[in-house]
């Protein structure tokens, strides 16, 4: 299996680069993990910090510091260095700041001759993912933003403890923006294989203080709430990156709410933004077009129109 063997820099030392790291580290993910940091002494002391925990672990990975010009023989390449908001600002408050970090950033891995997979953390992640993408010059399938795959393991969450289940037995998927114009598409949400539309039917009166309206947004804000506490996010999203990762490098071609370039699917092109994709060696493999419902057709739509303003300033 490529896990024993598969090559991944991550590109930030910081919180959310060094959580993805143990992450990956304590489930065996990948053979090697290089850190880049903003300096090469704060990723050493990373790393040096991360393999002391080899003695713990089913499988040992190597972890060492290293540089843009060894990204070459890499096999994925995570970017979780950006910009981070201030009180009060939203992910795209932080988007010119992002920009310039990303240019900096993309420009010395392509030199080394990289041709492996980009999994992008950094936000507003949708809009770095596609600049990225058009940056790298890699083919659509090779570049994946996080997207709302940490939003929609918020939403399972949130349903688990309202249902008393395991958020493993809930499916469903936030889309669209990571960010304020996400939606949860509440027409493909399951549990136990039943429809949860279905369930508050057949259950109106056992369930009539739910409120999904209520519920998507506390999805959407679940970040806010953690950021506003603790000043950051890190464990959620380090699990969302080794998890997508680890489908990369396995092969395992699970299914994904991830940040992926768009031609044509749901009506929509050049854009980036939050949808199901299978993951597997070479990326992306295939984007999943849900039939949506028209009112979520709409929200997806507006999202998308967010996103491609944005996008449109930035270039």
């Amino acid at each position: 299996m490529r896990s024993r063997t598969g090559k991944v820099a991550i590109v930030g030392a910081g919180l959310v680069g060094s959580s993805a790291a143990y992450s990956m580290i304590n489930q065996a993910i990948a053979g090697e993990i290089m850190l880049i940091g903003r300096t090469y002494e704060k990723a050493l002391g990373q790393a040096l910090d991360l393999s002391h925990s080899m003695d713990f672990t089913y499988q040992r990975t190597k972890v060492h510091a290293g540089t843009y010009a060894d990204c070459k023989d890499m096999d994925v390449i995570i970017i979780t260095a950006g910009a981070n908001p201030k009180p009060g600002q939203t992910r795209l408050d932080i988007l010119e700041e992002a920009v310039l970090i990303t240019k900096e950033i993309v420009a010395p891995i392509m030199e080394s001759g990289f041709q492996g997979v980009f999994v992008v953390a950094a936000n507003p992640v949708d809009i770095i993912t596609y600049l990225v993408w058009k940056l790298s010059g890699l083919p659509r399938s090779q570049v994946i933003g996080t997207g709302t795959s940490i939003d929609s393991s918020r939403l399972k969450t949130i349903l688990s403890e309202i249902f008393s289940i395991d958020p493993r037995s809930v499916h469903g998927y936030a889309l669209g923006e990571h960010g304020e114009s996400q939606f949860v598409a509440w027409s493909h949400v399951t549990i136990g294989g039943k429809p949860i539309l279905h369930i508050l039917d057949q259950h109106k009166e056992r369930f009539k203080h739910l409120d999904l309206a209520d519920i998507s947004r506390k999805t959407r804000d679940a970040g806010w709430e953690i950021f506003t506490r603790k000043g950051s996010t890190q464990f959620g999203i380090g699990s969302a990156i080794a998890f997508i990762t680890r489908s990369i490098l396995t092969d395992d071609h699970k299914i994904i709410a991830v940040s992926s370039i768009l031609d044509g699917e749901y009506g929509q092109k050049d854009i980036c933004v939050g949808v199901p994709a299978i993951i597997g060696g070479r990326g992306i493999e295939e984007v999943i077009e849900l039939q949506l419902a028209e009112e979520e057709m709409k929200l997806f739509e507006y999202s998308c129109q967010v996103l491609r303003g944005n996008i449109n300033n930035l270039l």
